[in-house]
């Protein structure tokens, strides 16, 4: 491979951008709440970043529709800085 190439992005699946909808992570059994924004997501995961960069661990819960009770399971796939990539978990 030439250093030079460009590298193609995949996506595995179809994402939507929701421009930075603020919503709440939940940590430590729902002790924990946290604010932060969802730049996008898909059916198996999303993209979420913090106003400053935390500690988050490896799974918590996600509040994607803010003032509902509901809380998606969640394990941080990968991170970049204040920006976490997330996968549901069932």
């Amino acid at each position: 491979m030439i250093a030079d190439e460009q590298r193609t992005k995949v996506q595995r699946e179809p994402r939507r951008e929701l421009r930075k909808r603020s919503t709440w992570m939940t940590v430590d059994d729902g002790a924990t709440k946290i604010e932060c924004f969802v730049l996008d997501v898909s059916p198996g995961g999303a993209k979420v970043m913090t106003d400053v960069a935390l500690d988050v661990r490896d799974g918590f819960q996600l509040a994607l529709v803010p003032g509902h009770t509901t809380r998606q399971s969640c394990e941080v796939v990968w991170r970049r800085g204040k920006t976490y990539g997330v996968k549901f978990l069932p």
